[in-house]
C-alpha cells in the first residue's frame, strides 16, 4: 500500500492531506496529481459524479504540490514503473509532473497517460522537456475523426483533435515509446481507423474496452 503524506510522517502542518495522491493499480504506482481536464468526455467517471478507480476515491481538496506527491510515492526503486494518471489530466498540473518525474525518474521507469493537449494549453511544445524524464506516453486519441472525437470528448477549446494530432507528431520526434489509445464501445468510434492512424504515425496502438480501468 502507499501512503499519502498525511500517513507518512514526514509531512508538516502545511502540507497535511487525506487525498489519495498515489495508488496502486496492477503493480504500478499511478499518481493523481489534479483533477483539472482539458476535456469533458461524456465517459469519464467524474463527469458522471463517480470519482472512485477500484476503491481509490480521487477527488482532490486541492492540487498536490512536488512535495506532497514524493511523500507520498515513498521509494520509487520499489516500482517498476510509476504512472502519471489520475481523474485528471497531468499536464495541467505540468511544473509538478515536471519536477516529480525529475526527481524519481533515475530510479524508475517513468509513464505519462495524457490526453495529448498540453501544447495547446500551454501555448508551446512541452515534449522537450517531458522526454527528459518521461520515458513512455500513453496518448488517449479516442476517435478516428474530429467529428466522433468532438462527440464524445466535448472539447472546450477549439482546434482540438488536429492539436492532438499535432502533439503526436511532436512526441514521437523525442519519445520513443509512445502509444495511442482508444475505446471500444463508444458509438461510432472505429477502432481500426484509429490503429491505421498509429500506424501512419509509426508509434504503437492499444485497445481499450468501455467502463474497464486499463
Amino acid at each position: 500500500m502507499i501512503v499519502t503524506l498525511s500517513q507518512s510522517g514526514r509531512e508538516n502542518e502545511m502540507d497535511q492531506t487525506n487525498d489519495v495522491i498515489a495508488y496502486e493499480l496492477n503493480g504500478h504506482c499511478y499518481l493523481n496529481i489534479t483533477n483539472q481536464c482539458t476535456l469533458r468526455c461524456s465517459f469519464c467517471p467524474k463527469f458522471n459524479k463517480v470519482w472512485n478507480v477500484q476503491n481509490y476515491h480521487l477527488k482532490l481538496s486541492t492540487q498536490p504540490s512536488t512535495l506532497q506527491v514524493l511523500n507520498a510515492i515513498g521509494d520509487p526503486s520499489t516500482y517498476d514503473e510509476i504512472v502519471f494518471c489520475g481523474l485528471g489530466e497531468p499536464t495541467m498540473n505540468l511544473s509538478v509532473l515536471l519536477e516529480v518525474a525529475q526527481s524519481i525518474h533515475p530510479y524508475t521507469r517513468v509513464r505519462l497517460n495524457t490526453d495529448g493537449l498540453g501544447n495547446l494549453v500551454h501555448g508551446m511544445d512541452i515534449t522537450p522537456e517531458l522526454s527528459e524524464c518521461v520515458d513512455a506516453l500513453s496518448i488517449s486519441l479516442n476517435a478516428q475523426s474530429e467529428f466522433i472525437y468532438n462527440r464524445h470528448c466535448r472539447p472546450p477549446l477549439s482546434g482540438t483533435y488536429p492539436a492532438l494530432l499535432d502533439f503526436i507528431d511532436c512526441a514521437k520526434n523525442v519519445i520513443d515509446d509512445i502509444t495511442l489509445t482508444a475505446i471500444d464501445g463508444l458509438l461510432g468510434v472505429d477502432i481500426n481507423a484509429c490503429r491505421a492512424i498509429a500506424e501512419e504515425k509509426q508509434v504503437k496502438f492499444r485497445r481499450r474496452v468501455l467502463d474497464q480501468v486499463p
